[in-house]
């Protein structure tokens, strides 16, 4: 029901009257389930795993993302002291980058593969959950239906090995139409032909990567996401698109922070995410170049109130 019909409807608009300003506003907010992410890299700051655990206890951030290659070498007590850490300030783990290349030829591609399982059992050994990669809308060589075939295939393979540590792998589409003129072939750059990509690996741990920019640029919707149930969704990205560019003229790597210029419709985006009961993380990812040359304590403080500010605009607490 509308929140305007619900409070003319019923007698809380009276009593709602005898209560603080801050108190009504707390009623009417739609409740999240999300945790607000520390991703230091996408905003141009340098921490390492106990560094980022420190900052995000004194920003406020409600999760961190995991770094397995750091995490696999730490003692049994160093990993003991820091989920201790974690609960005691309520810090969730985030995603990790899946950390092979599965783009380029297969000799690379299996190189790769051989040190998966090292980084799926760190993350396991943590208690954190989720890895995350991004497809390349384009490719010089292979035609549509056999990229989307090796995709599947090798990505299928990532996924059967994290499912062995029950890590689920989350899969971000790249929307922006400027990047389709890059190579020969285009390939998968909208929300649905991702969930095909998805299905097509044939491992039920494969789930979406989802970013709001990109979302944007695919001229996907709110239905979309609607569509989705919350265990689909592996990680979230929030950003903003640029106020001087057109949306089939926007550009990969000169974002905004999210909310900054409101192009894009993020209370929608976030709207829905409430709706479908979505408890993963939620980062930033503006790849803003004035964001990156700030101060690292300066760019951390300013993301979560970024956040924060563009969650009390979409009405949610």
């Amino acid at each position: 029901m509308d929140r305007r019909l619900f409070i003319k409807s019923t007698a809380i608009a009276t009593a709602a009257m005898a209560f603080p300003i801050s108190v009504q506003s707390k009623t009417r907010a739609m409740k999240r389930k999300f945790k607000l992410c520390l991703n230091p890299g996408s905003i141009g700051v340098k921490l390492d795993q106990k560094g980022l655990l420190e900052a995000a206890v004194k920003y406020g951030y409600e999760a961190m993302v995991a770094y397995p290659s750091e995490l696999q070498n730490w003692t049994n007590k160093e990993i003991t002291d820091l989920n201790k850490e974690m609960k005691a300030h309520n810090i969730s783990w985030g995603s990790a980058g899946l950390p092979l290349d599965f783009r380029k030829d297969e000799g690379t591609f299996k190189e790769g593969l051989k040190q998966l399982p090292a980084a799926g059992a760190a993350l396991q050994k943590v208690g954190a959950n989720k890895m995350n990669t991004w497809i390349m809308p384009t490719h010089p060589t292979l035609a549509y239906s056999a990229n989307m075939k090796q995709h599947a295939e090798r990505l299928g393979e990532c996924a059967k090995i994290l499912a062995d540590y029950d890590v689920k792998l989350g899969l971000e589409y790249v929307g922006p139409k400027t990047l389709m003129a890059r190579d020969r072939y285009p390939f998968i750059h909208t929300f649905g032909e991702c969930m095909e990509l998805i299905e097509n690996t044939g491992q039920e741990n494969v789930g979406i990567q989802l970013d709001s920019f990109h979302w944007y640029c695919g001229e996907d919707t709110v239905e979309d996401l609607l569509s989705l149930k919350p265990e689909q969704i592996v990680t979230v990205d929030l950003n903003d698109a640029r106020s001087d560019l057109s949306r089939d003229a926007q550009i990969d790597g000169t974002r905004e922070l999210v909310g900054t210029t409101e192009v894009i419709d993020i209370k929608s985006f976030l709207k829905a995410l409430v709706k479908i009961g979505y408890n993963g993380p939620v980062r930033s990812e503006p790849f803003n170049k004035k964001l990156n040359n700030m101060d690292d304590e300066k760019a951390m403080a300013l993301d979560i109130k970024n956040l924060r500010d563009v969650l009390e605009k979409s009405g949610i607490a």
